[in-house]
């Protein structure tokens, strides 16, 4: 996915930086990662307050094999309705900018 395109699917948020890493790309709003790209697919940062809207929202949380068990990363697809509506896609990457203000270190 190009960074144009991943500056678009932000755009509600502001302004955003991109910096690659483990074969996709972090996306960084105010220094805080709030979302990743990986092959093809944004992932949206979610947290225990955030992640039972996103699971609610039919979002599927980002899990990868570790030694034949799945490890689940704190990143969830963007709900389908969010897609093409950017209202909807602002609220999110919001929800993912709150998420990362609550679990910063």
């Amino acid at each position: 996915m190009s960074d144009d395109a991943i500056r678009e699917v932000f755009a509600g948020l502001g302004e955003i930086t991109i910096r690659k890493m483990f074969g996709g790309k972090g996306i960084y709003h105010d220094g805080l990662i709030v979302g990743v790209e990986v092959r093809g697919e944004i992932l949206l940062k979610a947290d225990v307050v955030s992640a039972p809207d996103f699971e609610a929202a039919g979002a599927k949380r980002w899990a990868y094999d570790g030694k034949g068990r799945p490890v689940h990363m704190p990143y969830w697809s963007i709900p389908d309705n969010a897609i093409d509506d950017p209202d909807e896609l602002a609220t999110w990457t919001r929800k993912a900018y709150e998420a990362a203000l609550r679990t910063r270190k």
